[in-house]
């Protein structure tokens, strides 16, 4: 509650908050009135998002050049690496195998001294019109998994190739989250646009367009972030 107060503080002081992930932002709009706030999106459906006043918020928008292909966890556990907090950077994109992601300018040369690696690679980080996604829309993979109901121990089970019991310890080990909060009841049943994430799996986003098989199953429909 202490990051809310903060970016509340922030707002009537007529500056612009952090990066906000999408549960912050739903309790700092339940917080505030409509006039208090505007809202920056670095492109259409962007998560992270800052709050301002009047003055839009500082942002960069970088290219990580590298030659070999990662993974968004690559590049996030990279910058969790350096200590760098959440609420500092926003979204990280993957457009046609390349790879961006938006930063306050307040960490611009940390950022730019100590970000060289990811997973073992040598990057280049280019800076670009931090406008260049105004009009992106995310692409996700989609996946279709047939289950027996929509709990998130039984999906989780299934993306996983896993048996519920080692669900229950993904969750006692906090490998999972459920929009934006960590997983506490294995019995939880997704809902339309809930987003989910797995430890070293991935991050998805359930899709509410069920069909019965013959044999009385679900087959229900994931977006993958890529």
């Amino acid at each position: 509650m202490y990051e809310i107060e903060k970016n509340i503080n922030r707002l009537r002081r007529g500056q612009a908050t952090f990066f906000l992930d999408p549960k912050e932002q739903i309790i700092l709009k339940q917080k505030l009135k409509k006039d208090e706030y505007k809202i920056f999106l670095p492109y259409k459906d962007s998560e992270n998002n800052i709050f301002y006043v009047d003055k839009l918020p500082d942002v960069i928008l970088y290219e990580i050049k590298i030659k070999n292909k990662v993974r968004h966890q690559d590049i996030l556990g990279s910058i969790y690496a350096l200590n760098i907090a959440k609420e500092m950077f926003g979204d990280i994109l993957i457009v046609d195998n390349k790879y961006y992601i938006y930063i306050l300018a307040s960490i611009r040369n940390y950022f730019e001294s100590n970000f060289l690696m990811v997973k073992n690679n040598h990057i280049e980080l280019i800076e670009q019109d931090r406008d260049l996604f105004k009009d992106y829309e995310r692409e996700y993979e989609k996946i279709e998994i047939i289950v027996s109901s929509t709990r998130i121990d039984t999906v989780v089970a299934t993306l996983c190739h896993i048996g519920r019991t080692k669900v229950k310890e993904k969750i006692k080990n906090k490998e999972i989250m459920v929009n934006y909060d960590f997983l506490k009841n294995s019995d939880y049943k997704l809902k339309d646009k809930d987003v989910f994430s797995i430890k070293k799996v991935g991050k998805f986003k359930y899709r509410e367009e069920l069909k019965r098989t013959k044999s009385g199953n679900l087959v229900i429909f994931l977006d993958k972030y890529l």
